[in-house]
C-alpha cells in the first residue's frame, strides 16, 4: 500500500532530523493519511479512499466528495479517483439533459 493520498496525491517528504549538537541525519516526513468512507450522492453507494487530513478537510470544504472530485484536476488524482471523477461526470451529465426537458 503506497503511501499517497489518493486524492491530492501527497506523499512521503524528505529532510533532515536536526539533533541538539546540529548533525543532519536524513529522515522522512510521511503525510497523515487515514482510511475514510464517503458518501456519493451521484452514484448513489458509498466510497472507501485512503486520503489525508488535508484533502478530508477539502472534501467537506467544497460539499462532498462530488463537488471535489467534479473541480478536482485529472493529473492530481489517483487512477481509482480518476475512474470514480468520470463516472461521476457521465452521471451528472446524464442527469441535467433530463432537468432542462422539464
Amino acid at each position: 500500500m503506497s503511501r499517497r493520498c489518493e486524492l491530492t496525491a501527497k506523499g512521503p517528504q524528505v529532510g533532515h532530523k536536526v539533533s541538539h549538537s546540529n548533525i543532519k541525519t536524513k529522515r522522512r516526513f510521511l503525510p497523515n493519511l487515514c482510511n475514510v468512507t464517503f458518501q456519493s450522492d451521484a452514484l448513489g453507494r458509498n466510497i472507501r479512499l485512503r486520503v489525508s487530513t488535508n484533502a478530508l478537510k477539502s472534501v467537506d470544504h467544497n460539499g462532498g466528495l462530488d463537488a471535489y472530485l467534479l473541480k478536482a484536476r485529472a493529473d492530481a488524482l489517483s487512477p481509482r479517483a480518476l475512474e470514480l471523477k468520470r463516472q461521476i461526470e457521465k452521471k451528472v451529465g446524464a442527469a441535467e439533459p433530463e432537468k432542462k426537458a422539464s
